[in-house]
C-alpha cells in the first residue's frame, strides 16, 4: 500500500504562510484524488482541499478559499498545500489522503503540525 508522510508545519503568525507537503511512496496516479484535511484539538478533522490528480481539477471548503492552493506533481509523486493569510483558528494537524478508483482510502499519517499564533 502506498504511504503517504506530510512535512512542513511548523509555528507562523497570523497572516503568514505555509508550504505543506504530501509524499507519495508510490505514483499518486494510483489515485483518483488527493486531499488535505486538518484536525484541530477538540474538533472533527475536515477536508480543507482536494485535487484530482488527472485533470487537476480543485475542491476547497469555503473558509480557505482565496487563500490556499492544494497542487500536485506527478513525477515527484507529491502533492502540496500553498496556505497563506493564516489565521489562528486553522492551528491544527493538517493530514494528507488519497482515494483510489474504487473509493478505498489510505491509512492516516502523522500528519504536520500547523499552529498560527495570533
Amino acid at each position: 500500500q502506498v504511504q503517504l508522510v506530510e512535512s512542513g508545519g511548523g509555528l507562523v503568525q497570523a497572516g503568514g504562510s505555509l508550504r505543506l507537503s504530501c509524499a507519495a511512496s508510490g505514483s499518486i496516479l494510483s489515485f483518483v484524488a488527493m486531499g488535505w484535511y486538518r484536525q484541530a484539538p477538540g474538533k472533527q478533522r475536515e477536508s480543507v482541499a482536494t485535487i484530482f490528480t488527472t485533470g487537476g481539477s480543485t475542491n476547497y471548503v469555503d473558509s480557505v478559499k482565496g487563500r490556499f492552493t492544494i497542487s500536485r506533481d506527478n513525477t515527484r509523486n507529491k502533492v502540496y498545500l500553498q496556505m497563506n493569510s493564516l489565521k489562528p483558528e486553522e492551528t491544527a494537524v493538517y493530514y494528507c489522503n488519497a482515494r483510489d478508483i474504487w473509493g478505498r482510502n489510505t491509512d492516516w499519517g502523522q500528519g504536520t503540525q500547523v499552529t498560527v499564533s495570533s
